[in-house]
């Protein structure tokens, strides 16, 4: 069985950072990509940044540029996302998604397995 289970959420005060954890248990990690999204109240889902544990290579959305760092263990069938500089734009519901490819994958549509989500919440 399939399971993404998301940690490291929570208040921080804006300029803040936090380190999520998106650790998957149920497959063979190495060929799948990874993507981490975000939820805001009122907002559609979006695309926060991607990993191909294949190959590593990455995507980020334009407004996490230079902020955000997401990173794969994969002897850990862990995949990390660092979020520094936060601001309340940022926050809202992460989750953790997996999808079989061996390549980037940024369309939410496109995956196949969801965590549970974990709450980033940083006050204005």
């Amino acid at each position: 069985e399939v399971q993404l289970v998301e940690s490291g959420g929570g208040l921080v005060q804006a300029g803040g950072s936090l380190r999520l954890s998106c650790a998957a248990s149920g497959f063979i990690f190495d060929d799948y990509a990874i993507g981490w999204f975000r939820q805001a109240p009122g907002k559609e889902r979006e695309a926060v940044s991607c990993i191909s544990t294949n190959d590593g290579s990455t995507y980020y959305a334009d407004s996490v540029k230079g902020r955000f760092t997401i990173s794969s263990d994969n002897a850990e069938n862990t995949v990390y996302l660092k979020m520094n500089s936060l601001s309340p734009e940022d926050r809202g519901v992460y989750y953790c998604a997996a999808v079989i490819a061996l390549v980037v994958v940024t369309d939410y549509d496109d995956y196949d397995y969801w965590g549970q989500g974990t709450q980033v919440t940083v006050p204005s």
